[in-house]
């Protein structure tokens, strides 16, 4: 196993690891998307909300469907989330479907559409309704091209910032008549966060000022 050593007669670079300990990520500070969130639920919100999304330069995206706990259920997915910087519209799919504003987000090739997995979350989507996919970026693509292998948001976040992202709400259900604050604001956040390691991938890929080690994990004792 390697380990990075300082050079203190090199300019300070970012550290960030091949591999980030899961053990080392209860201990960091939660990160919290701290913008307005829109709950979507009608085609006229979905029209005025994908007008507003489509005028950005980039946004996050990110889904979720209801955890099945028996064997051979399984369901459609519930929710689509879409977040620019400082604010994020949740589009409750059991409620609108597939709606041609949706569509109309989905199939769009201007703007850059950026989620973690999306091979899945796209699955799931084309699972509601038929539609060509427009222009999205998997961060798994990215990342893998810098050497990383983790490939959770989670681990990935906590790798770049040293922040932790709650997963607490990961098996609530997302079907719910009315979502919880709580689901809400993991929802955004999540979505969110899948811009913010975007640009800090791009800024570290171009800058190149970084330094990638083999892993956080605490070295032991020979």
């Amino acid at each position: 196993m390697y380990f990075c050593r300082p050079n203190r007669n090199r300019r300070m670079k970012k550290t960030i690891y091949k591999k980030f300990d899961k053990s080392a990520i209860p201990s960091l500070p939660i990160v919290r998307f701290e913008g307005r969130i829109v709950t979507v639920v009608s085609e006229t919100e979905a029209s005025r909300a994908v007008d507003f999304l489509l005028s950005q330069s980039v946004v996050g995206i990110d889904t979720e469907t209801k955890p099945a706990f028996k064997r051979g259920v399984i369901h459609q997915v519930a929710l689509l989330q879409v977040s620019t910087y400082d604010i994020c519209f949740l589009f409750r799919l059991n409620h609108l479907g597939l709606s041609p504003s949706i569509v109309r987000l989905l199939t769009d090739k201007k703007v850059p559409k950026v989620g973690l997995s999306l091979h899945d979350d796209l699955h799931m989507l084309h699972k509601r309704g038929d539609f060509q996919a427009g222009t999205f970026i998997d961060l798994q693509d990215l990342v893998k091209k810098m050497g990383i292998e983790d490939m959770s948001l989670q681990k990935l976040y906590a790798n770049l910032f040293s922040q932790r992202i709650s997963k607490s709400q990961q098996l609530s259900n997302w079907q719910a008549d009315v979502l919880t604050d709580r689901q809400k604001l993991y929802a955004a956040t999540d979505a969110w966060a899948c811009i913010m390691i975007y640009e800090e991938l791009m800024r570290l890929s171009e800058s190149k000022e970084y330094e990638l080690c083999e892993t956080n994990e605490p070295k032991q004792d020979e």
